[in-house]
């Protein structure tokens, strides 16, 4: 059983790759593996909505994570999205990423599914909210933690005093564990 992750932040060692690490953490002390793909800080193309991807099952632009990210879900038994907080929402390239690989995906369905959002303060539940949308429209069981799935911080430093939000990440691990063991 493995779960992949995704980084949303061009920050490799930012926030939330901090939450994002306590989460594989504990999915890993449960016997789940983990691979966290960093989408970075190249442009990433929105969809333009060409519909080729429902005849090929493949994105036609070749040049980012996308169609890489589609073969390791089609391996994967979960799946947790961690993004940072711009604007009061998620990350922008992100979003563009979600967009291609959500609409060009044809194997998500009834693979569990969770969002992470990071911030300095304030945004991250219209931020988790935006993010679990892709899961319930994919058909995709959300899982909760004991908390909302946020961290606070600047840095990753900063988020290693967020202790609530630290056990809420390694609690969001051990439920995925749970929902993955248990389909």
């Amino acid at each position: 059983m493995n779960v992949l992750l995704i980084n949303g932040s061009p920050h490799k060692e930012g926030c939330t790759n901090r939450a994002l690490k306590e989460v594989s953490g504990a999915l890993n002390q449960e016997g789940i593996k983990t691979e966290l793909v960093q989408i970075g800080n190249k442009a990433i193309h929105g969809c333009i909505a060409c519909g080729k991807c429902a005849e090929t099952g493949r994105c036609v632009f070749q040049d980012d994570p996308v169609n890489g990210i589609l073969d390791k879900m089609e391996q994967a038994d979960g799946l947790v999205v961690g993004s940072p907080v711009y604007y009061a929402s998620a990350n922008g390239s992100l979003f563009a990423l979600l967009d291609r690989l959500f609409y060009a995906g044809k194997n998500f369905a009834y693979k569990p599914g969770a969002a992470v959002a990071s911030a300095r303060r304030a945004g991250t539940t219209a931020t988790l909210d935006a993010l679990n949308k892709y899961f319930t429209i994919a058909q995709m069981p959300v899982v909760s933690s004991s908390y909302w799935n946020m961290v606070h911080g600047r840095d990753a430093s900063d988020v290693e005093q967020d202790l609530e939000g630290l056990q809420t990440m390694r609690v969001l691990g051990k439920n995925m564990a749970w929902v993955v063991k248990s389909l």
